[in-house]
């Protein structure tokens, strides 16, 4: 019984302990993601980039993906002023944890990475998939900023709460898995986020 009790006594430590770091980094991120307006600007791509995909009438269709090109240049400009915003946050409480576990980040750095480059990664990628340089046809080039969007997204829910539970509300949200807005994007991007993320082997 000694022993099932301190089990339970530490689950309920770990738990609250995860509870206040995950707040912390919540309310962190808000503050700084608060002077813009980069989830509607998503949202409202996202959904004409649909609506375009499902158009049969080509010149509809064209029409639609000219009227979004100035909602993507403020997206791009947005993003970037967020990553150099949050840039400025100190290094230990930019941490994103590879692990769901308080203090982690203090015993084994390794077992994190650090989200202002993460962030910076994504501004690039978003800026890059707007001003087209692979010259894709709008169809594939919606699809890659779309790619760039939802990871990006995916690194903001994974740095607050934690990687399963952003996969799990990407595809919720998108339909989307995360290996697929992984493959999506661009190679740049994708390689160097998997450079950040994957960082030094555990142990």
């Amino acid at each position: 019984m000694e022993i099932l009790s301190l089990l339970m006594l530490l689950a309920a430590a770990l738990h609250w302990g995860n509870t206040q770091s995950r707040r912390q980094r919540t309310t962190l991120l808000a503050e700084h993601l608060q002077p813009f307006q980069i989830e509607k600007r998503m949202q409202q791509l996202t959904e004409a980039y649909m609506r375009a995909l499902g158009e049969t009438d080509l010149q509809r269709q064209s029409q639609i993906w000219q009227i979004q090109e100035p909602v993507e240049q403020q997206l791009s400009e947005e993003f970037k002023a967020l990553a150099q915003s949050f840039g400025q946050v100190p290094a230990p409480q930019a941490r994103t944890l590879k692990l769901a576990l308080p203090g982690i980040d203090k015993l084994l750095p390794q077992s994190t990475f650090d989200t202002r480059r993460a962030l910076q990664i994504h501004a690039e990628g978003i800026e890059r998939a707007v001003r087209n340089e692979a010259g894709l046809a709008p169809r594939d080039k919606a699809f890659t900023l779309m790619a760039e969007m939802f990871l990006m997204q995916h690194s903001c829910h994974w740095f607050c709460r934690s990687r399963a539970i952003a996969s799990a509300r990407m595809l919720a949200q998108h339909q989307t898995h995360y290996a697929q807005a992984l493959n999506g994007v661009s190679p740049e991007t994708r390689q160097a986020y998997l450079a950040l993320v994957n960082g030094p082997a555990l142990g």
